[in-house]
């Protein structure tokens, strides 16, 4: 991944063997949450990394402007839930003064969005994901195992009122418990600029038990959409996901679809992974990942990290092998999915 100019080293952007060029790092910060959603954990909720394991914001700095000198350009923190880990906006701070990041958002769950909002945007976050499951109070808690739909909403009102936008709400749509809501949630993208996505819900060891009966493809999610409005394929707004969008005419907004298990989007993948505890991962579903946090702790150099990304890309699988009914170990939370 080095070439020489002039006799001088200089790194080459990111690109694994089946030459996807990689610009695009999601940062686990992390991986505790103050949910536990029905589809993604226990109630008494996981093994937690030890807080001394957990990247320190100086290091996540560090790893972050070595990805910067080979080519990534956007950045995503996520959990668990990543607003549970104090002074976040020090956080951003630091990233968005790393050259060449031209892009920070934030995947949440919400409850505490209201009270950070200003201040992330005023740190240079760009944009927010909110997940949000159900618009009906009791079915939340019923979902998520904790109350708190008002503020949620609260939390996307005030993202978008401090400029956080493009906003994408990330529903996870389970039949037989919150698939009657598709309309309701189409009616959103409608009425507001919010860009509404329908994920599939994937299996994990936690909810092997229910997920063959609740999974509803993103196939059969856009057919139910079709009937009650004309829907028509749009580019959806900016950002580095997956997902395929289509907006009835005159909408503000979009809907979409996220689909790992019917329609893969490996073949497009731009993505790596870090971790909370300093794992760059290669692939969301695999045991493809690199120990940057042991480097880093015994002097590492920027480019010795560097070095490091671009040794990953060498084992960078090219498509995942997720089926339904067969568990996924690797991922801790279904806030690591979509863009």
């Amino acid at each position: 991944m080095i070439d020489l100019i002039d006799g001088t080293a200089v790194q080459k952007p990111l690109a694994d063997t089946f030459r996807r060029p990689i610009t695009y790092l999601r940062i686990s910060v992390t991986d505790r949450c103050n949910l536990r959603c029905t589809y993604c954990m226990p109630e008494a909720g996981l093994p937690w990394i030890p807080k001394s394991d957990i990247l320190a914001y100086e290091e996540i700095e560090a790893i972050v402007a070595a990805a910067a000198s080979v080519g990534v350009r956007s950045i995503r923190l996520t959990g668990g839930e990543p607003l549970v880990r104090r002074d976040l906006p020090e956080l951003v701070c630091r990233l968005a003064a790393i050259p060449g990041i031209d892009d920070i958002a934030l995947s949440t769950n919400g409850l505490l969005l209201a009270d950070a909002a200003r201040a992330l945007a005023a740190a240079g976050l760009r944009r927010v994901n909110v997940s949000l499951d159900t618009l009906r109070s009791e079915r939340f808690e019923a979902i998520a195992r904790r109350p708190g739909l008002e503020r949620v909403l609260a939390g996307i009102d005030a993202a978008l009122a401090a400029g956080l936008g493009p906003l994408k709400l990330n529903c996870v749509l389970m039949r037989g418990q919150n698939d009657d809501e598709l309309a309701d949630f189409a009616a959103l993208a409608y009425d507001r600029a919010l860009y509404v996505r329908f994920i599939e819900v994937m299996p994990v060891h936690e909810n092997v038990g229910m997920q063959t009966d609740a999974y509803v493809s993103s196939d059969e999610i856009l057919e139910r959409l079709g009937a009650v409005a004309r829907l028509e394929a749009v580019s959806g707004p900016g950002g580095n996901g997956p997902a395929r969008y289509f907006a009835a005419p005159g909408a503000h907004g979009a809907v979409g679809v996220i689909s790992p298990l019917s329609h893969d989007y490996c073949d497009r993948c731009n993505r790596v992974r870090l971790s909370a505890d300093g794992r760059l991962r290669l692939c969301l579903f695999g045991d493809y990942e690199i120990d940057l946090r042991g480097p880093l702790r015994a002097g590492a150099s920027q480019a010795d990290i560097a070095r490091l990304f671009g040794a990953g890309m060498l084992i960078k699988p090219e498509r995942h092998h997720l089926e339904l009914g067969i568990p996924s170990s690797r991922m801790r939370a279904f806030s690591e999915i979509g863009g």
